[in-house]
């Protein structure tokens, strides 16, 4: 992937530099974890993170990756995944005064979404996973479960499926609970993001900057912009972003460059813009790793 070579020559501290980062030469600055692929990694300072070559299944970059840890809105990547493992695009989904409701008391981001619309599954999915929306996550796990509950078991059962042992969901949206959080790796969801990009509907959303719907006499008329700001440099696919106190900032991304989709996984950022900066440098790296 061609992402600004010429400004991620020096990875390590250019990207602290352009950042914002940077401290005087004689400030302590907290050196970042050693990564598993030493040579030229770029620093990366989430508290975990993982890159992999989804095209062969090889790893590329590991830190903490095994940690279990907070993950915060990347959880409904499992949610949309799961959503398109039983439902039709063209099915479509009454929205209820309680899924609004869930997302106002919940403290989450919501895609505005108006009791008594009918949408289609298709079209809900943008408003789960471009503006994050708890409320679209609510009503796809109400529906689908059937029941929030059954849903989320079935979350877990599918996270199983695929291998991913250090994952326990709670919810579809990934917000706080009184009765605790959920809890991924790096890794597993790498894994996950993986496999939900095989799914033709989940990548075209999830790639998408701003989707609108029409109204009709179905629903009201609705605009999404999605929250990942990789979207626009060239070769990027996605995925999700998230942010709770608890998990700090969180992404899972990807991008596709001469024939090689890398998917990776950043948890426990504190600040929002390096995530996406990091990112962006583990993807131009890793790909002359994978080509290697």
């Amino acid at each position: 992937m061609r992402i600004r070579k010429a400004r991620l020559a020096a990875v390590g501290g250019a990207l602290a530099l352009a950042t914002g980062l940077a401290a005087p030469a004689y400030a302590q600055v907290s050196a970042p974890a050693v990564a598993t692929v030493r040579q030229q990694a770029p620093a990366v300072y989430a508290n975990a993170a993982y890159l992999m070559d989804a095209s062969s299944g090889k790893e590329l970059f590991s830190k903490n990756a095994g940690d279990r840890l907070p993950i915060a809105s990347v959880t409904k990547t499992m949610t949309a995944y799961l959503v398109m493992k039983t439902a039709k695009p063209t099915d479509v989904v009454q929205i209820k005064r309680e899924d609004v409701q869930y997302a106002e008391d919940g403290g989450g981001t919501t895609a505005d979404l108006q009791p008594g619309d009918r949408i289609p599954v298709g079209e809900l999915l943008y408003g789960l996973m471009l503006p994050s929306g708890a409320d679209a996550a609510h009503a796809l796990a109400r529906t689908y479960g059937p029941g929030v509950k059954g849903f989320v078991a079935k979350m877990n059962a599918t996270a199983r499926e695929l291998g991913m042992k250090d994952t326990e969901y709670v919810n579809a949206d990934g917000l706080p609970t009184p009765d605790g959080d959920g809890y991924s790796t790096a890794h597993d969801q790498t894994v996950l993001a993986a496999k939900a990009l095989q799914v033709p509907l989940i990548k075209q959303v999830v790639g998408t900057r701003y989707h609108s719907l029409d109204a009709n006499g179905e629903h009201g008329t609705y605009g999404w912009r999605n929250t990942n700001r990789l979207l626009g440099t060239p070769g990027a696919i996605g995925v999700k972003t998230g942010f709770t106190r608890a998990a700090g900032y969180t992404l899972a991304f990807a991008g596709e460059q001469d024939g090689h989709t890398l998917v990776g996984v950043l948890l426990g950022e504190s600040d929002s813009s390096r995530r996406f900066d990091t990112a962006e440098a583990l993807l131009s790296w890793g790909e002359a790793r994978a080509a290697a």
